[in-house]
């Protein structure tokens, strides 16, 4: 959405005018001004109907939505606008399923569900894929695991084959030397992304701090060494039993297809799957941190980071609309409040982050800011603070709010005029539908920000982001104290 910025033409004035020997010219000048804003007027009238018209119509995504015998959920969405479908299947499991001292096992499976099953030899999954114009991919968290295909219409039996596949006969062909081999893929995994990266250290120390030990979600999705080189081909076996069953998956296929002949084809595919055992769903006690808990590290980098942490709302929780649009009031763009504070006025920092990190068991609010060489944290964190107090005592004015509220819709937007990928519709679809229940919940997702009052995000602040019980991790460079 772009505002009308309405100003006078750079046309060329007389040299050394005067006026009052100048009726004609002055009168046609203040005659082509006027009729501009009252076009201008016009136009912005015309917009803020078409706005409020857009806003009283209610967001709404067609779609089938069908459970096989086997207990696997289907959803069915059309959207002939280009000749492409997605499939995409989430199972209900995430690292929060693992056991202490089997951990990163679900990250495992991701990569073992690309490693060839009975029907499909070992490469030939992303082959046949991409020799027919498709692309896949996989994603691990703390409560999911999804695989996208995304191919031209033709090739949707073909997707829908090798998907079918790895979930009926992967164990058919997966031996022992085919987990070692992942294995060691996962591990040189981690010390890419965790252990040798800049700052990696405290993405796999957070996790500690905020929960107390045995808890789903106090070790990091990657898994520790230790808990994958334990890792027994047995164990591995049995938690694929366990979660990669039809009925602890749900699959939505959106694109250009006929929603009766890719009924059928679902059917063909998936439908003789037995079905698996009832996964109990995840209880956890609510979580609080008493006070400060502090803890610095040393890592391989430049600058100083420090890293502010509260336990929040859960996904679709009550506030936690109110976080988001809180987080990026502090640092979304460069006129947000600790952006504007900490980079651009004071320079006292290099970057500035904040961001909620929304959980089906209980989110995260993080705050994270690279400090700048000769500024001790601390005077960082006190600044911190003092954007925060802001927060808590006064309510956010209401053109903060309206540009935050603006920044989520047009990405909300953005993510509806795409059907596959990580943010299409079709993985939205499957969001919403695990984690609601309702798989067109694209209205009531909307309806959670606009809803929100500067009240509100003044609330959630004093509640959710207090001075005192937090995590507060400090990334040094190595030989600083």
């Amino acid at each position: 959405m772009k505002s009308v910025n309405v100003r006078p033409s750079r046309r060329a004035l007389p040299t050394n005018p005067s006026w009052s020997s100048c009726p004609s010219w002055l009168a046609f000048w203040k005659s082509e001004t006027v009729m501009r804003v009252r076009l201008a007027t016009a136009l912005l009238a015309l917009l803020s109907t078409t706005l409020a018209a857009q806003e009283r119509t209610p967001l709404s995504i067609p779609y089938t939505e069908i459970t096989l015998d086997n207990g696997l959920h289907v959803i069915l969405h059309q959207d002939r606008s280009v000749p492409i479908v997605a499939v995409n299947l989430w199972y209900h499991v995430g690292s929060a399923n693992e056991k202490p001292g089997r951990t990163g096992f679900a990250h495992l499976f991701e990569h073992l569900m690309f490693e060839g099953s009975k029907h499909v030899p070992e490469g030939a999954f992303d082959n046949w894929l991409e020799a027919a114009g498709g692309t896949n991919n996989g994603s691990t968290d703390l409560d999911r695991t999804n695989y996208i295909i995304d191919v031209p219409e033709s090739a949707l039996e073909l997707a829908l084959m090798v998907e079918s596949d790895r979930m009926g006969f992967l164990l058919d062909t997966m031996t022992p030397k085919t987990v070692d081999g992942q294995r060691d893929v996962v591990k040189n995994e981690r010390r890419q992304s965790y252990e040798n990266a800049p700052y990696g250290k405290a993405y796999l120390a957070l996790p500690a701090l905020l929960y107390p030990k045995g808890h789903p979600y106090s070790w990091s999705t990657i898994g520790s060494m230790d808990d994958l080189t334990a890792a027994s081909y047995d164990d591995v076996v049995q938690f694929f039993k366990t979660y990669y069953a039809p009925n602890n998956a749900s699959l939505v296929i959106a694109g250009d297809i006929d929603v009766a002949d890719t009924r059928r084809l679902v059917e063909r595919w998936f439908g003789s799957f037995p079905r698996g055992g009832d996964v109990p769903p995840l209880v956890v006690p609510p979580v609080r941190l008493d006070g400060v808990k502090r803890e610095t590290i040393t890592d391989r980098v430049q600058l100083p980071k420090l890293h502010l942490a509260w336990h929040s709302p859960a996904q679709y929780a009550p506030a936690d609309a109110a976080l988001d649009l809180i987080a990026s009031v502090l640092s979304s763009g460069r006129s947000s409040r600790l952006y504007r504070r900490l980079v651009y006025d004071l320079q006292v920092a290099q970057q500035v982050s904040a961001y909620q990190q929304s959980q089906a068991l209980g989110s995260v609010f993080n705050v994270e800011v690279m400090v700048r060489p000769g500024h001790p944290v601390d005077d960082v964190l006190r600044i911190v603070d003092e954007e925060l107090d802001r927060l808590r005592n006064e309510p956010v004015p209401d053109r903060e709010l309206a540009g935050a509220l603006n920044q989520v819709e047009a990405t909300f937007y953005r993510g509806m005029e795409r059907v596959g990928g990580f943010y299409g519709k079709a993985n939205q679809l499957n969001q919403y539908y695990t984690e609601t229940g309702l798989p067109d919940f694209f209205e009531g997702d909307l309806a959670r920000y606009r809803a929100l009052s500067p009240a509100d995000l003044q609330s959630a602040a004093k509640r959710f982001l207090p001075a005192g019980p937090r995590v507060e991790l400090i990334v040094v460079p190595e030989g600083q104290e």
